[in-house]
């Protein structure tokens, strides 16, 4: 874990986005496992959350929860019930088990009927269902599907995945998506690490190192572990249980635009500027830690 500043906790510095990637807002606290941008702090969640109990007025994550099991995802929820103050609130962002769901069933349903445009659709919403759920190597099949130069419903598959979907598209198109660890370069400078051992410990080395199945499940189990995987999916009904049983109150539905948060949309978090949804594939989610609120019911708030 990287060493940790205090971070200011004045004015709005008290909100906390968790695990923000490269979306944070200067004004709050924003904290991820690897820093993509100036005053990120570094720090791996698992580990909780690195600040005072009671010291933020909001919680917020999104693309974060269905990436952690079952049992360190109300880990989680608990810590940031810790560092909410009372009335605090806590915003989540998932992938809507739902609405794939039912998508899903919907393309099925056409699909079957000799439907050729449903078709694509299914195979896609298909994926968007599974494939990051059993992936074994990063990008999965949705990447590869994402790779095909035209895609044949991308119409639908933008609507899907919104701008950063676009960008990687066009990233994969350009052939600039590659994986690191075919790269020559990297293959050729752990060869020369390897051969600057000593003889005795290339023999520990070689007596380490596991073949075949063995490799391959080691291989798999690492990936699995890396963060990248959904490891689970919420809908609307299972993950208001889930903030109840942290201790939340009052959980509702939110859209990408939408908060008991004061000029939430400014922030633009799940927003682009131009009100365009980040990532249209989530339903959003707040509750209240009990307490007397400290924000007063906002007009853009929805149940």
């Amino acid at each position: 874990m990287s060493s940790i500043r205090e971070p200011s906790l004045s004015g709005a510095a008290s909100f906390l986005n968790l695990g923000c990637g490269a979306r944070y807002h200067p004004g709050w606290i924003n904290i991820d496992i690897s820093a993509q941008g100036p005053g990120v702090i570094e720090h791996d969640l698992s580990r909780g959350i690195p600040l005072p109990d009671a010291s933020c007025s909001v919680v917020y994550h999104t693309a974060v929860l269905e990436h952690l099991r079952r049992s360190d995802a109300a880990s989680l929820l608990a810590e940031c019930n810790r560092v909410i103050r009372p009335g605090g609130v806590l915003r989540i962002g998932a992938p809507d088990l739902e609405a794939i769901c039912r998508l899903y069933l919907s393309k099925l349903a056409a699909a079957a009927e000799d439907d050729a445009v449903a078709a694509h659709d299914y195979e896609w919403i298909l994926l968007e269902l599974l494939d990051q759920l059993v992936r074994e190597k990063s990008g999965g099949e949705m990447k590869d599907y994402l790779g095909r130069d035209p895609l044949p419903n991308e119409a639908f598959v933008y609507e899907r995945i919104g701008e950063e979907g676009r960008n990687l598209v066009q990233l994969l198109r350009e052939q600039r998506v590659r994986d690191e660890l075919s790269s020559p370069a990297v293959i050729g400078k752990l060869a020369r690490r390897v051969r600057a051992l000593s003889g005795a410990a290339r023999r520990r080395l070689s007596q380490a190192l596991l073949s075949g199945r063995d490799r391959r499940a080691l291989q798999i189990g690492r990936f699995r572990l890396g963060g990248e995987v959904h490891q689970w999916m919420y809908d609307r009904y299972s993950l208001a249980r889930l903030v109840s049983e942290a201790g939340f109150v009052d959980p509702r539905l939110q859209q990408a635009d939408t908060s008991q948060i004061p000029d939430w949309a400014s922030y633009n978090l799940d927003t682009l500027p131009d009100g365009r949804i980040v990532k249209p594939d989530l339903f959003f989610m707040e509750a209240v830690k009990p307490g007397e609120p400290i924000f007063r019911q906002s007009a853009t708030d929805t149940r």
